[in-house]
């Protein structure tokens, strides 16, 4: 059986590491000003720290430069290329013809990645992304597995072949969307959607025999998240696509917390490893139950299935599971005492999971004693505002 990859999204050099920690392979991140994450925490500096990193520890990078450009970006484009073509990552993810160009002079050592963005979703586009220089392509998340089996039997050999497997879906086909400039004047193609798609709506139909009177179509009180996609999960479909040979299976994320990256990256590592020790003993439900609990949407196999899938819109909005918070993230152990950074209220008496690495099963235990950092005072809770508390 194939080693198959396991991508996961970082947004910042912590997240990094916490992805591989985690079990990831992989990670994919960018610089704000030219990856389609304008609010990702990734400077210069990080990206440089994070490809350092990876490689020290037998990982890989693939930098995100997936922005569609206008001219003035390109002094700015090429100067990062000469940069990635001296760092060494392990791809440059990039859609845009005249950016892949650039790439391809700039940075020539690097290999290309061609990005989901590329609408790739035929035989005749990965020929063609091929013969112009692409190590892998990243298909386009509205494929079924069908049209995925049928490239996968068909590609050259050697051309790499990335999915999806889980996180949000864009409204837009391939997520090439003006909405957000259109209602806010912040591109989605240049990383700075405000995601519009996921608003609340209020609807109006015109009357018939009353040309300017408008009638309200009302879903409830807060009206309708009409053009909000609930999120990708394939943790079921797993088995199907390792058989198939896909090469890389991608997570969304890169503005989600450290909390988000750990639980579904460690849900699929456990997934990927226990069906490549024994395909006969796979079961999905262990690993969906642990997903369940860092969703915010609604969660769909998209047309992975079936393409007449009709349950993929989230009207309802967000949908937190309540029962579970990031509660923080330990900065250092012992067995007597250990130093928590808080991100929710915690208090005696309240019931934590600790995510392990390498184990689906997290570890649960009741809070019984708190104390402050600086005075060693016990204390009954303590807020995120409160930094450094131990307990």
């Amino acid at each position: 059986m194939k080693k198959i990859e396991l991508l996961a999204p970082a947004g910042s050099f912590e997240k990094a590491k916490i992805a591989y920690l985690y079990g990831a392979d992989a990670v994919y991140c960018g610089t704000s000003s030219l990856s389609l994450r304008a609010r990702a925490d990734m400077k210069d500096d990080d990206l440089e720290k994070t490809i350092k990193y990876a490689h020290q520890i037998g990982k890989k990078v693939y930098v995100t430069l997936n922005i569609f450009a206008w001219d003035e970006k390109y002094d700015e484009i090429i100067k990062m290329a000469k940069k990635l073509e001296e760092l060494k990552p392990d791809g440059i993810i990039a859609a845009d013809v005249g950016v892949i160009e650039t790439l391809k002079k700039q940075a020539p050592s690097v290999p290309i990645n061609i990005s989901t963005q590329a609408n790739i979703i035929s035989l005749q586009d990965c020929n063609f992304w091929y013969q112009n220089g692409a190590k892998r392509v990243i298909m386009a998340r509205e494929m079924n597995k069908k049209q995925l089996q049928y490239i996968m039997e068909n590609k050259p050999k050697d051309l790499e072949v990335e999915i999806f497997v889980h996180g949000a879906i864009c409204f837009a086909f391939s997520g090439r969307c003006f909405l957000s400039d259109f209602l806010s004047c912040r591109s989605a193609n240049l990383g700075d959607c405000v995601q519009s798609c996921r608003w609340s709506y209020n609807l109006y139909a015109e009357e018939k025999n009353n040309p300017g009177e408008y009638m309200p179509i009302e879903t409830d009180e807060h009206g309708t998240s009409i053009f909000s996609s609930k999120d990708l999960c394939l943790i079921k479909e797993l088995p199907e696509i390792i058989e198939m040979g896909i090469d890389s299976l991608k997570i969304e994320g890169r503005l989600k917390t450290e909390y988000y990256i750990a639980s579904v990256i460690n849900a699929y590592r456990n997934a990927i490893d226990d069906y490549e020790k024994n395909p006969q003993t796979y079961d999905y439900n262990k690993y969906l139950k642990e997903l369940e609990k860092v969703k915010t949407r609604g969660l769909t196999t998209f047309y992975f299935n079936d393409r007449k899938n009709k349950d993929i819109q989230e009207y309802s909005g967000r949908q937190y599971n309540e029962n579970y918070e990031f509660g923080g993230k330990v900065v250092t152990y012992s067995e007597e005492k250990s130093i928590i950074e808080i991100r929710n209220k915690l208090q005696v008496g309240d019931v934590l999971e600790i995510i392990v690495p390498n184990k689906i099963e997290p570890y649960e235990f009741k809070i019984k004693q708190l104390w402050k950092d600086e005075t060693n005072e016990e204390i009954m809770a303590v807020s995120p505002r409160c930094k450094g508390t131990k307990g």
